[in-house]
């Protein structure tokens, strides 16, 4: 007897399979290297970058790397990047807040007000970051059709 599942479950598995197809894509080195160098001048310190900073920095950054993968079939299909950003818009600045406001809550660095502007634009530029490696490396999947 077959089993049957509904729609939504199917595209949950599928989404699932992609995300994992994807993920074989991504360095954990490569993670930390970025992390290093978007953060580290924010922690003069080296002992601040401590491992649970680390750890809301990688999971942020598989997230949005992982959303940029997603919407990269809107790249293959002749949108621009531009176009594109545009449709994840809210998805990336929810993912900004919240590497903004673990950041502020974990590191020394969210009690001065000193900083509060230029943790944030350095948020976004590490999303953008991640978002823009995963799309491309999507992008390049369904050109090469591997989907």
């Amino acid at each position: 007897m077959n089993v049957i599942m509904s729609l939504k479950e199917k595209r949950l598995e599928k989404e699932m399979v992609y995300e994992r197809k994807m993920l074989r894509e991504l360095s954990i080195d490569t993670l930390r290297d970025r992390m290093n160098r978007y953060f580290e001048p924010l922690f003069i310190r080296k002992d601040y970058i401590t491992s649970s900073i680390e750890e809301g920095c990688l999971d942020i950054a598989v997230e949005s790397f992982l959303l940029g993968a997603r919407f990269s079939r809107f790249g293959y299909y002749g949108e621009s990047e531009n176009h594109v950003k545009v449709r994840c818009a809210l998805e990336e600045k929810m993912l900004i807040d919240a590497l903004y406001d673990y950041l502020s809550f974990w590191s020394p660095l969210g009690e001065e007000d000193l900083y509060q502007e230029s943790i944030y634009y350095i948020c976004e530029q590490y999303v953008h970051d991640c978002w823009l490696d995963g799309f491309q490396k999507g992008e390049k999947r369904y050109r090469l059709r591997l989907k």
